[in-house]
């Protein structure tokens, strides 16, 4: 089940720049916060950016400096800045929302595939 979309994943050559989107379902309330990962291929999922409700930010070391993450005003639609792109960055993003009492409802998208290559 889809339950997240996003938007806004390519190919790109290295030091190139995305912008991914993703919308939270209309069905969601309270969203405590909204993010990013990414999993590329053989490894495991990591976290790579979050937002909260109160506009506060957080990256991972790897992208930092490189990645910008941001909300819309009506706080339902959240975006990934990616630039200086490097191979390392191809991997699989996918979006994830918690929401609810104690952000305990949590919502994944289906992903969108990143690559970087020359």
């Amino acid at each position: 089940q889809v339950q997240l979309g996003e938007s806004g994943g390519g190919s790109v050559q290295p030091g190139g720049s995305l912008r991914l989107s993703c919308t939270a379902p209309g069905f969601t309330s309270n969203v405590c916060a909204m993010g990013w990962y990414r999993q590329a291929r053989g490894k495991q999922r990591e976290w790579v950016s979050s937002i909260l409700a109160d506009g506060s930010t957080s990256y991972a070391d790897s992208v930092k400096g490189r990645f910008t993450i941001s909300k819309d005003k009506a706080k339902d639609t959240v975006y990934l800045q990616m630039n200086s792109l490097k191979p390392e960055d191809t991997a699989m993003y996918s979006c994830r929302t918690d929401s609810g009492w104690r952000c305990r409802d949590t919502y994944w998208g289906q992903g969108t595939q990143v690559t970087v290559s020359s």
